[in-house]
Order: structure tokens, then C-alpha cells, then sequence
């Protein structure tokens, strides 16, 4: 008994940075889907939310589908997930094209929603929490073109997610993956970022001596880079 209830934690464990990203076949409301796989090469937002006809989600799914295209543009793909049935997101999507949000103008939902009312995707992802036993918290995992995971948040259920945060998480990613740089604490498209400490005093004393105008040395460790 004991080593099947380590098995179970096993298969249900959260993906952790720098894990492959659990595999799944499953309905959509824009057919079935084989993730990652059908979404190599690509980034992917795959993100839950609790339940369908809640008012934060829908705030949520009006917002990300208004900037789909902005992610697009940056190779990346939205995949949304609830538990709850193909024909509830449909309907939701539906009652979603109603609504003139803000005055912002009625959208119409341009990313897939995955059904998931076995749980059995939302397990493998820990989107279950303790506090939401039978809900999905707002859970957002940032998947790489190869299938790692390389970003996790998660939101409590009263707390809408902020796009803003979540397209310039993935510019860091893929401005890192580019330069092998960093990215500074509140560093948008454009700005600074920063080079790794030296491994050596040696490194260290030769960084700062060969300085120019696009090094800027704050001490040893840390070296800022004006963006190229």
C-alpha cells in the first residue's frame, strides 16, 4: 500500500522549470489536440482557470484573446484549460461574444479551451490545489519550443492574471535563449540587461578593464549591458 501512495504522488506531481512537459491527448473547442507534441517548435501559454461562466476568467479569456495576435507574433501559442466539458466551453465562448467589456469592443475567442473533466490533464499539471479540490487555480506554464517548461505562475481564484506580465516574461525567455544574458528585476523590451558573474577574479578584473560604452560595471558580479 505505502508504495502505491508514492506512485500516486508521482504521477500527480507538478511539473517543476526545466521538466518536460506531461503529455496528453484531449478534446478542444477547436478539435483534439496531442500536446506538446502538436506544438513543437512553438511557445505555449497553457493556462487554467476554475470554471466556466466565472467572472475573473471571462475578464481573462476577453484580454487574451484581444492580444492573441501580439503572441503570435512572438512564436508563441494560448492554450486554455477548465474542468469542465467541450459543450460548457462552447457555450461560455459563446456567451463571451456578448460581451462589450470596458467599452473595449466584443471579441470572439481565437485560442483553443481543453476539456478536462476526468482531471487527469489538471493532476499531471498540479492545477488542483488544496483550497480547490475540484476547481483548477489560475495556473500559467510557459512551454518552450522543445517542451520544457521554463516558467511557472499561479494565481489565487479572486486574482486575474496580468497579460502584460506574461508576454514579457516570455521576451525575457527568448532574450536569453538568444544572448545568453539576463534579465534585471522590472527590465522591459529595450532596456539594460546583465551579463553573468565572473567565474574568476581574473574575468572579473578584465570585464571592468575592457569595459565600453555599451559595458556598464556596477562591481564584480554585476555588470549591466545596454540592449543591442
Amino acid at each position: 500500500m505505502e508504495d502505491k501512495n508514492i506512485e500516486l504522488e508521482e504521477l500527480d506531481r507538478m511539473p517543476m522549470i526545466g521538466d518536460v512537459a506531461p503529455s496528453f491527448r484531449s478534446m478542444t473547442t477547436k478539435g483534439k489536440i496531442n500536446f506538446p507534441e502538436d506544438y513543437k517548435g512553438k511557445w505555449v501559454v497553457f493556462f487554467s482557470h476554475p470554471a466556466d461562466f466565472t467572472p475573473v476568467c471571462t475578464t481573462e479569456f476577453i484580454a487574451l484573446s484581444k492580444r492573441c495576435e501580439e503572441f503570435k507574433e512572438i512564436n508563441t501559442e494560448l492554450l486554455g484549460l477548465s474542468i469542465d466539458s467541450v459543450h460548457s466551453h462552447l457555450a461560455w465562448a459563446k456567451s463571451i461574444e456578448n460581451i462589450d467589456w470596458k467599452g473595449e469592443g466584443k471579441e470572439v475567442l481565437k485560442f483553443p479551451i481543453v476539456a478536462d473533466i476526468s482531471m487527469k490533464v489538471a493532476k499531471k499539471y498540479g492545477m488542483l490545489q488544496t483550497v480547490a479540490k475540484t476547481q483548477t487555480v489560475r495556473a500559467v506554464f510557459i512551454i518552450d519550443p522543445e517542451s520544457i517548461v521554463r516558467a511557472i505562475l499561479y494565481y489565487p481564484m479572486s486574482t486575474g492574471r496580468n497579460i502584460d506580465e506574461i508576454k514579457r516574461i516570455i521576451l525575457s525567455l527568448q532574450k536569453h535563449d538568444a544572448e545568453d544574458v539576463a534579465t534585471p528585476a522590472n527590465w522591459n523590451p529595450g532596456d539594460d540587461v546583465v551579463m553573468g558573474a565572473p567565474l574568476t577574479l581574473e574575468e572579473a578584473e578584465a570585464r571592468v578593464k575592457n569595459a565600453d560604452d555599451s559595458i556598464i560595471p556596477y562591481d564584480w558580479y554585476l555588470t549591466a549591458k545596454k540592449d543591442s
